[in-house]
Formats: C-alpha cells, structure tokens, sequence
C-alpha cells in the first residue's frame, strides 16, 4: 500500500509539472582552495576518463554548494503548458527500473555549452551550431569540436562562468528525482554537455557521480584549453545508446525511460520500442521533453 501511495504521489507529481507556476533553482559554485582532488572526482567511474584537474599543477575542483530561487518574469509563467501526460505515459513512469535524463534544456532550462560560448563571446556562431546537432543533420562529435574551437575555454572562463552563471535547473526537477528515488527508481544523467557544468546539478539534485555519463572538457598545466575526452562514449554520435546499453548491461533494468529534447536521445531508443512525445512543461522554457521506452 505504501508503495502504491508513493506511485500516486509520483503521477501527481508529474501532472503538476505541466502546470506549476515556480521558480527555476540555480547551482552554485564555489573555488575550492585545497589541492586534493575531491571525493568525487576519485568515484567518477566506472567508466575511464582523463581527468582534466589531474593535470594541472594547483587543481581547482568543482564544487556545488547551495541552491537558491530566481523569479520566472511575468511573460514567462503566462506562456506555461497545462497539458497533461496520457495514461500511457504515466504507466510507463510507474514500471519503469531506471530513468535517465538528458541535461541542456531538459534538467536544466537551458544548453550549457551555449551559454558558456555567450560567456567568452561567442555565442551566436556557437549556438548555431548546437542547433545543427541536435537535428542530427551533422555528425555530434564534429559539432562538438567545431563549437568549442569558436572560443577555446579557458580553465579560468569555465570557473568564472560556473561562479556568475551558475545552472538554472528546471522547476520541479528536484522533487521529480525524490519521488523517483523514494521508489527505488534509479536516476542517471546521460548528456553531451560537460562534466564541470552537471556536476553542480547533479549534486544538488543526488545523483552520484557514478550516475553521470557526460563529455569532460580538457586543459594543461596552465589552463589552456586542450580539447575534450573522445573516450566518453557522449563525444560522439550513438553516445547515449551507448551509454543505456553500459547501464543495462551493468544493472539488468528491465523497464528503462530516456527522457531529451533531440536527437542524440532519440538515438537511444530501443528497436522498435515505443517513443512517445508528452509535453511536460511549456515549450519555450525547456521544449519538448521526449519519453522513451528503451
């Protein structure tokens, strides 16, 4: 009965997200100022990756530290979607092992690599490019490249960016992932952004480290920009089905939902198996969220 409650609570939840009228949370970040490469750094993987902090001579981890609100404009909380979730669709939320989330503009309101390139002055050449890959028409790996070497991040802009433009999280996010986990549902994050970005949102929203299948942005003992690692199966086209079948493969889910907003994500979808668009929140805050099951 009391898993039967938690389910409830679980659909209400989600019918609530098309209408909810709240605030997006914002992950802080703070410099660390210890040389020790944190916990979380030293848990991440199961997977292997170069760990761009490991190179430097005075490591500066990344750190989440707190959550606050920031107000929705007024045009903006007129503009949301009231549609609910079919039937089909909750009944996929309530058998389903595991889910896993895209992050751009799905977890959090907006593409993390756009607004970094807007940070250091690039935004509109970037952008354009983000929009190529996420119909599908280019390659992702040559999309991912060829926006990066437009502004050529610095560590030091990466960490400025990440203290004035902390991640908005999308509004209610959070508390979808609580009733996810308070069901012994199992919460991923699988994205083609950066492992400096997700790491805050990851931590505010209590998702190990071991959970995140992510690109990780590259420099050198002084902070130059170096590249990105062509190991993390997200650094390329099929990443992401990829990274499902590790999770599988790993774990045995029998029930396992993708939820995106382009087609890297569609990507992972199973042959043959159902994909079905739902609405969860109003297009022009966080667009089209796409559930499938894979």
């Amino acid at each position: 009965e009391r898993k039967e409650e938690e389910k409830r609570k679980t659909d209400n939840l989600m019918e609530g997200l098309m209408s909810a009228r709240i605030n997006p949370i914002r992950a802080f970040y703070r410099r660390h100022q210890s040389p020790s490469i944190p916990t979380f750094i030293a848990q991440l993987a199961r997977r292997v990756y170069i760990n761009p902090i490991g190179m430097m001579k005075h490591p500066k981890p990344f750190n989440s530290v707190a959550a606050s609100i920031r107000p929705l404009e007024g045009s903006a909380l007129g503009r949301l979607d009231n549609t609910l979730p079919s039937k089909e669709v909750l009944e996929v939320w309530r058998n389903a092992d595991a889910v896993c989330f895209d992050v751009d503009s799905t977890v959090c309101l907006d593409e993390g690599i756009d607004e970094l390139a807007e940070f250091c002055g690039a935004g509109k050449a970037v952008a354009e490019w983000t929009a190529r890959a996420m119909s599908g028409s280019v390659p992702f790996e040559e999309a991912l490249a060829a926006r990066l070497s437009l502004f050529n991040p610095s560590l030091s802009q990466v960490h400025d960016f990440l203290e004035k433009r902390p991640s908005r999280i999308s509004p209610r996010i959070d508390e979808l992932v609580k009733k996810l986990k308070a069901n012994n549902t199992t919460v991923y994050l699988i994205s083609g952004g950066f492992r400096q970005m997700i790491n805050p949102v990851a931590s505010i929203l209590g998702i190990p480290p071991e959970n995140i299948f992510a690109n990780q942005l590259l420099f050198g003992n002084s902070g130059e920009f170096l590249g990105f690692d062509t190991n993390e199966p997200t650094s390329r086209s099929g990443g992401k089905a990829t990274a499902v079948q590790q999770i599988r493969k790993a774990h045995g889910y029998k029930a396992l939902v993708m939820i995106g907003d382009g087609a890297t994500d569609l990507e992972a979808r199973k042959p043959g198996g159902e994909f079905n668009f739902e609405r969860l929140l109003q297009q022009k805050l966080i667009g089209w969220f796409s559930i499938l099951e894979i």
